[in-house]
């Protein structure tokens, strides 16, 4: 990348994606990514997408450091409850029940509100995705290592496709590998 970036440019990084410049030195970029993780990046060979420049803030200082980045992060997360993104489940599902019958009639069915069934597979899909965050963030692990980490919830996320019918929007759906 010929072209200098300030302190809080928005980035789209083709490996790690979203992104914020929050240190520009002579040498480096580092960048506090959406997914979670902060990288430092040789400006030398720094290959990036930028969605909104930041022209306002000088080249070498930010204006928070990451420890004030992120205690003011976790100050507005508490106070909003998150950035919990509500998800729906399909109108024609409400107020039904799900029903499990057993194959062998010894045994004792189970039905449950189809209402806590979906919470409990939007809870796994949230969960994954932060296990997927901190593969992405984690130090110590090789780019090869997270790859095929990454391969195994992409699996995963293609096994629960399934349940993309109890959705109601489909932006919340499940998606696993494209072929």
């Amino acid at each position: 990348m010929d072209k200098e970036l300030n302190v809080g440019t928005r980035i789209d990084h083709p490996r790690y994606g979203v992104g914020i410049i929050s240190r520009n030195t002579n040498l480096i970029y580092k960048v506090i990514f959406v997914r979670g993780g902060e990288i430092e990046f040789l400006k030398s060979n720094f290959e990036a997408d930028i969605i909104e420049e930041n022209e306002d803030m000088p080249l070498t200082e930010p204006r928070l450091n990451v420890k004030e980045f992120e205690k003011t992060l976790k100050f507005i997360l508490d106070r909003y409850n998150g950035l919990e993104h509500k998800v729906e489940l399909g109108s024609k599902w409400e107020g039904g029940t799900l029903t499990m019958t057993p194959g062998n009639p010894n045994l004792q069915g189970k039905e449950m509100p189809i209402e806590t069934f979906f919470h409990k597979i939007v809870m796994v899909r949230d969960r994954l995705r932060v296990l997927e965050q901190n593969i992405n963030s984690h130090t110590v692990l090789s780019d090869e290592d997270k790859v095929n980490l990454q391969q195994y919830i992409t699996r995963i996320y293609g096994s629960l496709t399934t349940f993309n019918v109890l959705f109601s929007d489909k932006e919340d759906f499940f998606v696993g590998s494209k072929t």
